[in-house]
């Protein structure tokens, strides 16, 4: 129909797999940051269904809960790629080049930062450090800190890695 805008279909998230997590906390609004960090590890995000069956459970309002869950750098409310690109920003990293390898890999993966591929393959977040000034500047994918990095050399692992999904 001609005016009407298709909207995208989201597939909402089993949330069974938070009844037995209720249960370990027995619904205690005093454990909610424990509840939220193990609700993400359980769907690598927080998705809204499950913040809102966790305010019914722990008898928090639900804003309460969307407020923590906002407020902390730890959540995340929307699903990241398969390999999470932590690229550090930090003052050690700036100076060492971070803002051109932001560019390639932005370039490369056509994606802006904090957004994921296409594919689901490549999530690129900036980070205010990750502790590695000693390999300035530096870059973490999936919990592997890869330093010293160029461009070129930033580029050659996301392709190592797009590579090692194609062969899979």
């Amino acid at each position: 129909m001609e005016g009407v805008i298709a909207m995208r279909e989201r597939r909402v998230p089993d949330l069974a797999a938070l009844d037995g997590l209720l249960r370990e906390y027995d619904s205690d609004s005093s454990n909610l940051i424990a509840i939220l960090q193990q609700t993400q590890e359980i769907y690598g995000y927080l998705p809204e269904e499950a913040l809102y069956r966790i305010a019914s459970a722990t008898g928090c309002p639900a804003a309460a809960v969307f407020g923590v869950s906002t407020f902390y750098s730890q959540f995340r409310m929307t699903p990241v790629g398969k390999y999470l690109i932590l690229l550090c920003k930090g003052t050690a990293c700036y100076v060492g080049g971070a803002d051109p390898i932001e560019a390639a890999i932005r370039n490369y993966l056509d994606i802006p930062q904090g957004g994921t591929t296409k594919d689901g393959l490549f999530t690129l977040e900036g980070v205010a450090c990750i502790g590695c000034c000693c390999l300035a500047p530096a870059m973490m994918v999936n919990g592997r800190t890869y330093g010293h990095l160029t461009p070129n050399y930033a580029l050659s692992v996301l392709r190592e890695l797009r590579a090692k999904e194609e062969s899979a």
